[in-house]
């Protein structure tokens, strides 16, 4: 079957794949499914089996009052939630009923399984084949963030561990680590605040390779921006986006000074090994535990993009305002500095932004 043309194709329906959709919806780009013959088209394509992109995946704890970089999305302001109300109910019903507002028509799930070029023409096609149909496309957003790519440190002894281990990305609630002892691993957001609420419960040991660089500045929407401008260097280079806290350092959290005035934000160095009954530390001393929990992050989710042979040697693709510098068709958004939600509804703005501006002036 030939694949099905259309002007764009945005890959992923989480917060910077709606931005660009809306910001084509308004630019009179439209739903391929609704388009006339003189339209300009676009489709929407998701993983997931419902709206709310990673939001749908937070443990269960995590409330409206405790969520981290909630922005909301372009147009339709996020409506009014009780603080206690848990966000993977409140935020993707917020999600469906935006999709549903500007008629997006989010086709899911559909698995993205490669984008290629459909010749050596540079102002050719990108053909994105799925495993629900080919699309030809003019240009590609691809917004898939990182949720589906927790990132697992490899540390000798690991296969060798007889308790649990698990990501942030498969944690649920704390009640499940009650009695227990877990060791927390990271020096994130996250890591901080799954130590403040685990410890209620649990014997917590957390540890990080590095000594955290405690900012006293609350972590607010100046603090994000300025650490968006701190990754666009590295993605224009073509290196790997690197985390948020590398380039920020930590910031007080509520629930850091939470864990700090409990006495339980106590940093311990990385363990050297893993063993059976616990991890091995560099002082040579055992700390047994029946838990590891890997509070180590995400990476981008772009396999699909191989073929496109944009790696460089560093392992990163090179991107300026959101825009592959050597694939133009292609523009990552919510990758590098626009990571963050607030970073993600720019980019999706500008690519549209860039999209209609170069369609007009060969319209021209």
């Amino acid at each position: 079957m030939e694949p099905a043309p259309v002007d764009v194709v945005v890959i992923g329906a989480g917060q910077a794949g709606l931005s660009a959709a809306y910001h084509l919806h308004r630019r009179g780009f439209v739903p391929l499914g609704r388009a006339q013959a003189e339209d300009e088209t676009f489709v929407v394509l998701d993983a997931n089996a419902e709206a709310g992109g990673a939001w749908q995946h937070r443990w269960e704890s995590l409330r409206m009052a405790t969520v981290n970089g909630i922005h909301e999305l372009p147009g339709f302001p996020v409506p009014p939630a009780d603080p206690r109300a848990a966000s993977r109910e409140v935020l993707p019903t917020y999600f469906a009923e935006y999709e549903d507002r500007f008629a997006l028509d989010v086709l899911r799930p559909v698995r993205v399984r490669a984008v290629r070029r459909e010749d050596d023409d540079p102002a050719g096609r990108l053909v994105v084949e799925t495993d629900r149909g080919t699309w030809a496309a003019r240009y590609v957003v691809n917004a898939t963030g990182t949720w589906s790519r927790p990132f697992w440190p490899r540390y000798p002894g690991q296969e060798r561990f007889r308790g649990r281990q698990l990501h942030v990305a498969d944690y649920v609630s704390r009640d499940e680590f009650a009695g227990r002892r877990v060791v927390i691993v990271g020096a994130g957001v996250s890591a901080v605040q799954l130590l403040d609420e685990i410890s209620h419960v649990a014997d917590t040991y957390w540890v990080t390779r590095r000594e955290p660089d405690w900012i006293e500045d609350d972590f607010d929407v100046p603090a994000r921006v300025a650490a968006i401008a701190g990754v666009e260097d590295r993605v224009s280079r073509g290196l790997p986006p690197g985390s948020v806290i590398s380039v920020t350092g930590m910031h007080w959290t509520p629930w850091a000074r939470a864990a700090e005035e409990r006495g339980v934000l106590v940093r311990h160095p990385m363990f050297s090994a893993i063993e059976e009954d616990g991890v091995r530390m560099p002082d040579g001393t055992l700390v047994e535990a029946d838990v590891i929990l890997w509070a180590t992050g995400f990476r981008p989710a772009l396999d699909h993009l191989a073929p496109l042979r944009l790696r460089t040697p560093e392992g990163g693709i090179r991107v300026a305002d959101g825009r592959s510098l050597d694939e133009p068709r292609l523009f990552l958004i919510g990758y590098g500095p626009s990571q963050s939600t607030v970073g993600a509804n720019r980019a999706g703005r500008a690519a549209v932004r860039a999209i209609v501006g170069e369609r007009s002036a060969v319209a021209a």
